[in-house]
């Protein structure tokens, strides 16, 4: 299938620049394209071949984009092109040694605003090509740090790369360093897209860069203004909050909308949307009032805004104001976000539950999919039916599951449940289309699967979020099993061919309930917690301690308290688990050490190791892989399902 990006719109309205992604299984990789897709849903390729397009950006006035174009040969580093819109080649406008990040333009088309890797210490074009090539002649390669974060998801920090936002002038000038002492991250991402925006007059950029104490210590984004011909970058806040990003220009450039949150040490703490008057500098907060957490904010007009939020199992676009109106849903079912308005409409993507993301255009407040890329596809599948059930279990509280049936459901008859258990703790399974957790694939063979939003799952409110804070085992596990009960209630489980299956916390949910249950047959844990002291191991440890109850300098005890390695004597069910090498989120030991607990103990179980692959497994070979070691694991303790029987 394709994998369909965020469509970036021409400034009338009538079509958009939009990413598209396709795996190419004999060299093993995806490979993204650039497509000018039109408001009737018809699609003119604008790049072809082997070298990836991403991260489009058009020209305010409609007639080129720039984009970032990798080499095909291995090794070779990003750069910005620019192309026509109505047809020619790319032309590639930078040379920078470290490659280019994404880029915005500037009015009148002049030259382009980019985000340029350098190396810390190093910083300028010259100094760093020097050192690149001093260390790639080095023959001793060691990692050395005092720095707290030191790794991030799969990717180490210790290389010094910072991103200085550079000045490029398509008239023929030298590219200008705009950021020229700063020795900073705009974002955790190697691309750090969304975190700048240059004014409509083309005099600022507004940028989030790390303003924490210590290089690394603890990342706090704060929301700057540079002018454009030159000085230095000076925060919008004299004291800002624990986090400030994505800095959004309004039309007439008076004011700048930027998200904000409060607590350091609480990655789910709801992002508020903020409001600077650029002329008096007054701050307001437009929906602290609002119980949901804000995502994908852009002006509409001078006055209006539109965004998307999690709200009870789904992402949906909201339309507020400058005023600070309680922002009010719009569009329909399924999930929608990444709104881009132009001329008159809102250009984003909708997915659901049976359809992958495509493009679709919210007129009028109503939502209707454009896009085409997977239409055909999808006519020749026989996608489960979903529904949406609500469950009553820890403290009586309301908690949703969705549940996604096998193709050729008989009620009459009686099948296997698969729970599909959701990581973060704090996120959630919406009706949206997971393309590495795909309940739809899951439930293909003939399988009932449930989803439990558990305590803890976003998108039901800030006190739901919060309400496992230093208790991970208790209500989730109470929620699950109360979910299992009622859907054997219902008659069409058979309580013998059941398993539980999750990633990440999803993963860690999975050990826990594998030490206190045995009615489930089998258990798939992928990338999972299993010893929450080792998770001190994990790339980002602020705020362990007030998410598992406390701290081992402190109390151990309440350390293990909620640590499936710390509880293995019940530990039966057999269990398949998936780790990469390359996950610095959860360390591989930690689904060594399960593994290695259970071959001790006696209890079937099977490792599926990648050396090569993250937190996720990405790759389109080891994807498939994986896939198939699934289906194999359950199929082999909960039976052939395909008849139902």
């Amino acid at each position: 299938m394709a994998r369909v990006g965020q469509p970036e719109p021409l400034p009338d309205g009538s079509a958009a620049v939009v990413p598209i992604t396709h795996a190419d299984l004999e060299r093993n990789e995806s490979i993204t394209q650039l497509h000018l897709v039109r408001r009737d849903g018809t699609a003119t390729p604008l790049t072809r071949g082997t070298q990836a397009a991403k991260h489009p950006s058009v020209e305010r006035n409609g007639r080129r984009v720039a984009f970032l174009r990798t080499p095909a040969a291995a090794g070779g580093e990003p750069q910005v092109h620019v192309m026509p819109l109505e047809g020619g080649e790319a032309e590639v406008v930078t040379d920078f040694p470290l490659g280019a990040g994404p880029a915005r333009w500037l009015p009148g088309g002049s030259g382009l605003v980019v985000a340029v890797p350098l190396l810390r210490g190093f910083p300028s074009i010259a100094a760093t090509l020097d050192e690149q090539q001093r260390r790639s002649r080095n023959t001793a390669r060691p990692i050395v740090t005092e720095d707290r974060l030191y790794r991030y998801w799969k990717r180490w920090l210790t290389d010094g790369r910072v991103h200085h936002l550079f000045h490029v002038d398509l008239g023929g000038g030298e590219a200008r360093d705009l950021t020229p002492h700063w020795d900073r991250l705009l974002s955790a991402e190697p691309d750090p897209a969304g975190v700048f925006d240059v004014s409509p007059d083309g005099r600022s950029v507004a940028v989030s860069a790390d303003v924490g104490v210590a290089p690394h210590e603890r990342f706090q984004f704060a929301v700057h203004l540079i002018d454009l011909a030159g000085g230095e970058p000076r925060l919008v806040s004299p004291d800002p909050p624990a986090q400030q990003f994505r800095p959004r220009f309004s039309p007439d450039g008076a004011s700048l909308l930027y998200g904000i949150q409060l607590e350091p040490d609480y990655y789910a703490d709801k992002v508020r949307l903020a409001l600077l008057d650029l002329a008096t500098g007054k701050e307001r907060n437009l929906t602290d009032a609002w119980d949901r957490s804000a995502g994908g904010w852009e002006f509409i007009d001078d006055d209006r805004i539109v965004l998307h939020a999690e709200d009870e199992g789904r992402t949906r676009l909201f339309a507020t104001d400058v005023s600070g109106s309680v922002p009010a849903a719009v569009a329909g079912d399924g999930s929608w976000h990444g709104a881009r308005p132009a001329g008159g409409v809102v250009w984003c993507r909708h997915e659901s539950s049976r359809l992958p993301p495509d493009v679709a255009i919210v007129d009028e407040g109503r939502g209707h999919r454009v896009g085409r890329a997977n239409d055909e596809l999808l006519a020749e599948l026989d996608l489960g039916r979903v529904d949406d059930m609500t469950v009553h279990a820890a403290g009586g509280a309301p908690v949703h599951v969705q549940v996604v049936y096998p193709p050729g459901f008989d009620p009459s008859r009686r099948w296997p449940l698969v729970h599909n258990i959701h990581g973060g703790p704090h996120g959630l399974t919406s009706d949206s289309w997971h393309w590495r957790w795909n309940a739809q694939v899951f439930a293909a063979p003939g399988r009932v699967v449930a989803s439990v939003n558990f305590h803890g799952s976003t998108s039901w409110g800030d006190a739901f979020t919060r309400s496992i804070q230093g208790a991970w085992g208790g209500r989730p596990t109470a929620d699950v099993l109360a979910a299992t009960d009622h859907l054997v209630g219902l008659g069409f489980i058979d309580p013998d061919r059941m398993a539980i299956a999750g990633g990440s916390y999803g993963g860690y949910l999975v050990s826990w309930l594998t030490g206190v249950t045995d009615r489930f047959a089998a258990a798939v844990c992928h990338a999972g917690v299993t010893d929450l002291l080792g998770q001190w191991a994990s790339d980002i440890t602020t705020g362990r301690g007030k998410a598992i109850g406390g701290v081992p300098w402190e109390d151990m005890d309440a350390v293990l308290r909620w640590s499936p390695l710390a509880h293995t004597e019940h530990m039966v069910t057999p269990t398949l688990v998936v780790h990469g090498e390359l996950d610095y989120r959860v360390v591989v030991t930690q689904g060594l050490a399960l593994y290695g607990v259970l071959k001790e103990k006696g209890v079937p179980a099977r490792l599926v190791y990648y050396p090569d692959e993250g937190h996720w497994i990405e790759t389109p070979a080891n994807s498939l892989h994986w896939y198939r070691e699934l289906h194999d694991w359950l199929e082999r303790w909960l039976g052939a399902s395909s008849t139902g029987v």
